[in-house]
């Protein structure tokens, strides 16, 4: 069975949840946040760049690295926990069901090339639109509260 270092058996078989760090992609413009999107590789859903946890590496800046991989952004994450998602990740052909906690990560600029471009596609979008894009209820809250976060984080950053 091919799966990820440190998934066990148990967790293969859907017994116990894997942590993700998950990263929220964003912007200010002219006073409105955005959030960016990714599309997965495989079915073109709309979510955020997540990944494993990193050793030598805080959950937000494993956030940072996998938006960086999976998206291009170079930004400033934050340690601020915006809150949790749970779904399930195929893994060896196997459900695996997965919690992500979402760090916000403002974006100064994105990169023409990074690791997954060609793979993935990515948009920005107003928060109540995103919430409307992703399929997982609780990131779906999580966006839709983000709108009034954003402002605050931005000037928390400056």
């Amino acid at each position: 069975m091919n799966m990820r270092p440190g998934i066990s058996a148990a967790a293969a078989d859907g017994g116990e949840a894997q942590c993700q760090f998950s990263a929220l992609c964003y912007r200010i413009v002219e006073g409105v946040p955005q959030v960016l999107l990714i599309t997965t590789r495989g079915s073109g859903r709309w979510i955020l760049p997540k990944g494993w946890p990193m050793p030598g590496r805080t959950p937000a800046q494993t956030a940072l690295r996998e938006a960086w991989e999976e998206a291009g952004v170079i930004g400033t994450e934050s340690d601020r926990c915006l809150g949790l998602f749970s779904y399930d990740k195929t893994i060896g052909g196997r459900s695996v069901p997965c919690v992500a906690q979402v760090f916000p990560v403002r974006v100064r600029g994105l990169a023409d090339t990074f690791p997954e471009r060609g793979k993935r596609r990515r948009r920005w979008f107003l928060p109540a639109d995103a919430a409307c894009r992703v399929a997982e209820p609780e990131l779906a809250a999580i966006l839709r509260d983000v709108g009034s976060t954003l402002p605050w984080l931005a000037a928390v950053a400056r």
